[in-house]
């Protein structure tokens, strides 16, 4: 009786800020990879660019009975391939699906409040402090600039602990 094997992912973890070099190698050496990138904006300037959605890590399709492992440890920009116990663990074909179908969809995200706007603090341990708010910090929260000990800090907090100052 002979067992049919699938391809599975597996999850590379990459030598520092070398994601690009290990994906364009594995690439070359003809082995699927998935590096999931989301769009960012960076500073005040409108233009976005790609960043990992996980830094230091992308996932690679193998097939365990099939396909030679060897290489993948000696490709440039590749520093392991994760394991415990001394085995690959595969990733689940339904998680990376999940990944691409919600990166598919462009992120819609509208700032709760504009640039330089005061703002109040209704949770956690700065409740009822004044704020301005900075900018957005990701779908769920804010940069705010808070006096504190006579100093502006900018800080992030959750969007939902932030109100219009009343």
């Amino acid at each position: 009786m002979t067992l049919l094997h699938t391809p599975r992912w597996y999850l590379i973890q990459t030598k520092p800020r070398q994601e690009s070099r290990a994906e364009e190698h594995l690439l070359r050496q003809h082995y699927e990879c998935y590096r999931p990138l989301r769009n960012t904006t960076s500073g005040k300037q409108p233009a976005r660019h790609a960043e990992p959605l996980f830094p230091g890590y992308l996932f690679i399709r193998l097939d365990p009975a099939k396909d030679n492992w060897y290489p993948i440890r000696s490709t440039r920009g590749v520093s392991r391939v994760v394991s415990f116990g001394g085995q690959p663990i595969p990733v689940q074909d339904e998680l990376i699906e999940q990944l691409r179908q919600r990166l598919a969809v462009p992120a819609m995200v509208a700032a709760p409040f504009s640039p330089g706007e005061r703002v109040q603090i209704s949770g956690g341990g700065l409740r009822e402090l004044e704020a301005i708010f900075v900018a957005s910090d990701g779908e769920q929260r804010s940069i705010i600039l808070l006096n504190l000990l006579h100093r502006q800090q900018k800080i992030t907090v959750p969007n939902h602990y932030l109100q219009c100052f009343a």
